[in-house]
């Protein structure tokens, strides 16, 4: 609501008149790429983890980490490193989006999106629930939208020397 002040000139008085506002479409406000990016990293995060946390109320998941198992793998502490630094990259770049200089921020957000499809895929080795399915398909749409938006950066003109 707005408040406009009048000055009434012939009486001299002041006072207050409230005018609503015609409101009609929302505003739009443009964000920048990287803060799409980061926030394209955060959803992907999102999914990674929920998708990894819905997978303990599979049958027989709980049964087989107690057993130190993990699909055919043996539960070491080089699983469970290469498992930190298979998340924590994706977690990194939701900063690096936002902090790298450009150049350097395509390059590595084209890079590592594509990497992480296959690897997004190979989770869906051996029994694959329908949750899976589904944050897999969600998982690979929210790379390639990384790697598009990465891919079109705007450049800016260069001058001939």
């Amino acid at each position: 609501m707005n408040r406009v002040f009048i000055l009434d000139i012939t009486s001299n008085r002041y006072y207050m008149k409230t005018e609503k506002a015609q409101l009609t479409e929302p505003e739009e406000f443009k964000v920048s790429l990287n803060i799409r990016l980061a926030a394209l990293w955060t959803s992907f995060m999102f999914l990674y983890i929920y998708v990894d946390y819905f997978h303990l109320y599979m049958p027989g998941t709980l049964k087989d980490i107690l057993a130190g198992k993990v699909f055919v793998f043996d539960i070491t502490q080089g699983f469970l490193f290469t498992a930190l630094v298979s998340m924590t990259i994706p977690i990194l770049m939701i900063y690096l989006s936002v902090a790298l200089p450009a150049k350097v921020n395509r390059w590595l957000n084209i890079v590592i999106a594509t990497v992480y499809i296959p690897y997004t895929l190979f989770n869906l080795v051996g029994e694959a629930w329908i949750h899976m399915l589904l944050g897999a398909a969600v998982e690979v749409i929210l790379l390639c939208l990384i790697i598009n938006y990465a891919w079109k950066w705007p450049r800016t003109p260069t001058t001939a020397a």
